[in-house]
This record gives C-alpha cells, structure tokens and sequence, in this order.
C-alpha cells in the first residue's frame, strides 16, 4: 500500500495515482468509467511524470552538467514538472508560455524560481514569437543551457510507457477496453497506447481534440491542408503535429467544443469532487460519449483527468469570465423567478378587463398602470386579450369604437403558461402576433410576462 513510509524525495510521489469511478455524471449510461486522477501527482498535473525523465536523459547523454539551466516552451504543467526536478538537481528553469495561458500557472513557475516569459498565442507555429521558437532561441543562446523539447523527446512518450500504461493494466485488472485521452505533446496517448495494445490489441485509443486544433483532422487525411484557429482549453491541440505523437495509435478521433469541456469539467468538480482543467472536461465529455455509444457493462472506459483545476480559478471557474466568453450555459431561469425579481407577489399585481368593460376604460387603464395589452378575464379564466395598438388605432378611425364593450373587439386569449417554465423556452413564444403570457401558479393566475418584460430580464442577465 502507498504512503506508509517515508519517500526519500517528493520525486518519489509521482505516478500511482488512483482510478475512480465515475457515479453522478453517468446516470442513465450502462457502461462504466474511471477517472485517472492524475492531479494527485505532487505538482498537481500528469506532466510531473516527464520532468524527471527528461533532464535525466539530458544528463546520460552529457548535454546537462551541474548548474545548467533547463529551457522549455510550455502551457505550464509541463514547467511544474521541470522545476520539481530542477529543484533538486539544482538546476535553474527558464519557460516560455503563450498569454492565453491562466495566471496562476505563471505564478506557480515563479513560485519554484523558474524565469517566465509570457509570448503571443496568435501567431503560427513557425514564428520567432512562438513560445515554441523562443525557446529554442533562448536554449541556444544560453550558456550550459538545454532545450527539454517536450514535442520532440522520446522520454516524453516512454514515461507514460513506463508508468501510466501499466498502472491502467494493473488497476482495470486488464479488463480496460477504451482509453479516452487528449494529445498535447502527444506523449501520453502515443506511450499509453502502445503499452495498452500491446497488452490487448482489441483496447479503444480514443483522443478528443479541442475544436480549433488540427490533430483530428490530420489524424482523418495526413495530406489535407488545415488551419487552427485559436481556443480556450489549455494544454491540448495543436497547430503542427508533434514529434511524439504517434497518430497511428490512435482508433477515433473527435473534436470537442470549449463549451462543452469547460461545462463538463465544472460538473466533474461539483458533482463528483474531482476539481480538475478543462482538457480533463474534454476527455471526460467524450468518455462519455463513447460509454453511451458502447452500452456494455462488461467494458471498460477509463477518462483522463488531466490537472488540478486550482490553475483555472480566474478563467474556467470564474462566471464573469465564462460569460465573457460566451461559454457558461445559462441558468435555468423561471417565470416565476422572473416575476420575482421584478417584484410582483400575486393576483393583485395583474391588471385586467373585463367583457363588459368599455374600450375607453380598458385604454385608460393601460395608461393608469403604463402597460401596453391587457388579459380579459372571466374569473379566473382567460377569455381574450386587447393591446394598446390595436385599440387605439380603430379608435382614431371612428370614436363609436371607444364605447364598444372589451367583449365585442377583444382578440384571443394569451396563452397560460406554468410558473415552473424556462424563461429561455418562454421567450422563443413570445412574438408580435403573441406579446405576453400569463403566468399560472398551482392553476391560479398570478401574472403576466410581456416581450418588454422579458427583453429586459434578458438584458439584465
């Protein structure tokens, strides 16, 4: 059993993180899936498992020597797990990140002494302000200085080799049947996969790509011209495909929105207690896409849960900037939520004709309370409507018209609508020829929502 005696160094605490299943999210889907935690890694990401690896072939092959300096172009997880090494090999960090990247991993590099140079994302893979191409600027320019090269080092894929693809065979039991994961490096995918399968050829690699990124669609025709364009999800996807990314690994491979991944991976935090990143929200969404897809509960999906979602506080899990972006599905908003907020409490609240009302009494009451259409109501049923509109033009066109009676010129009814519907439903309802609804609560009227109404309540969100 892990953790009941001391480790030598926290080196030592890497990998054997825990498969979880998942419960809540997967209500209604036969097939089970487990998690990969890897956030329990003590630098909180699975990239602590290529730090090591890597500067320990730098210094085999005599490339690393004491008080070098470690150069890399990262999203940040991969940094963490550099530092942590460098830290006690006694070697100093210098990464580059592009400036789509969250602040707290910036922070968290300078937090283990590393140098951080933040970089333009909107700009090709080739550019001298690429945060790929400054790096190696910088390698090159630094005395005793080494690029980790993450995209192109063997290292890279051969930990996961090493580690992660036999963790996953010891911890299924071998009954492991679809591995869902995302590629970034590729590293994980191409070293995961190819221990799975050579375990079980019949295992599913399954990989998500955020759409923008051009890796599935250079995994579908290796030859067609494609361009990224930018996205939000941090670490995965990318522009050119790295050199440790064996596609050919790979069974399926799907493009997954930033909604989608950011929605699911807020869901994983407050219905599972799994606080993780968005690339973990994307690997998961798929996952279950592919467990509703299988139906079998004889197999088994394993997701890949990527990193802690403490980098992602100022983005992902902060709603201002969620509705920034465009990303957060809106709450489910009532009609009565609504008619809270604005104040009304019940019957009393709504203004009413009746048939016997004349339509002179019926426009000085629209005036009196500065409304636009009134419900004409037998009780408590509706039995027509009238609008401001259409009485006033008639009146202009003969004043006899004023003293017709509401039950004489009325028009239809305005639909009852349950206090219980979505506001988001409710307003696809509303139109020119429809501009209002009454709302009912336990059969009783207890309000009315008109187009201004809700344009406002819209607004106001």
């Amino acid at each position: 059993m892990r953790n009941t005696r001391p480790y030598a160094t926290v080196l030592d605490t890497i990998g054997w993180t825990p498969l979880i299943r998942l419960n809540a999210i997967t209500r209604g889907i036969r097939t089970p899936v487990y998690g990969k935690a890897e956030f329990f890694n003590p630098g909180g990401s699975v990239k602590d498992r290529i730090g090591l690896p890597i500067i320990e072939r730098a210094e085999r092959e005599g490339r690393l020597k004491p008080g070098g300096t470690i150069v890399e172009g990262t999203s940040g997880n991969t940094g963490v797990g550099l530092a942590i090494a460098a830290a006690l090999r006694g070697y100093k960090c210098i990464f580059t990140m592009p400036d789509k990247m969250s602040q707290e991993k910036v922070r968290l590099l300078k937090a283990f002494g590393a140098d951080v140079i933040v970089t333009p994302t909107a700009v090709a893979h080739d550019h001298p302000d690429n945060y790929v191409m400054m790096a190696k600027r910088i390698a090159e320019q630094t005395p005793n200085a080494i690029l980790a090269n993450q995209f192109y080092n063997d290292a890279n894929s051969e930990a996961h080799y090493a580690t992660t693809g036999p963790e996953l065979w010891e911890q299924t039991e071998g009954r492991i049947t679809h591995f869902v994961a995302a590629a970034g490096t590729g590293g994980t995918v191409t070293g995961v996969g190819r221990y799975l399968k050579e375990r079980n050829p019949k295992i599913q690699i399954i990989a998500g790509d955020p759409v923008g990124s051009i890796l599935a669609a250079k995994w579908r025709d290796r030859e067609a011209p494609v361009e990224g364009a930018p996205y939000k999800v941090e670490g995965i996807g990318q522009d050119k495909i790295p050199g440790t990314l064996d596609l050919s690994v790979v069974d399926d491979y799907q493009t997954i929105s930033d909604r989608d991944a950011f929605v699911m991976a807020r869901r994983l935090t407050r219905e599972e207690g799994l606080f993780v990143g968005g690339s973990a929200g994307l690997i998961t969404h798929l996952a279950l896409q592919v467990a509703r897809r299988v139906d079998d509960p004889e197999a088994c999906v394993v997701t890949f849960l990527c990193d802690t979602g403490e980098r992602y506080l100022s983005k992902l899990y902060n709603d201002e900037w969620m509705r920034e972006n465009q990303l957060l599905e809106p709450d489910r908003a009532t009609l009565m939520h609504l008619l809270s907020q604005r104040g009304d409490s019940g019957p009393r609240q709504l203004v009413q004709a009746n048939g016997g009302m004349l339509v002179r009494q019926a426009l000085g009451l629209m005036r009196l309370h500065d409304v636009s259409q009134l419900p004409v109501m037998d009780g408590d049923r509706c039995v027509g409507s009238v609008t401001e509109y259409a009485l006033t033009t008639r009146g202009l066109e003969s004043t006899r018209f004023l003293d017709a009676t509401v039950g004489e010129v009325m028009d239809e009814p305005f639909p009852v609508v349950d206090g219980d519907e979505s506001v988001d439903h409710v307003a696809k309802q509303l139109s020119r020829a429809n501009p209002a609804v009454l709302v009912s609560d336990d059969d009783e009227v207890v309000g009315i929502v008109t187009r201004s109404d809700m344009l406002g309540y819209l607004m106001a969100r």
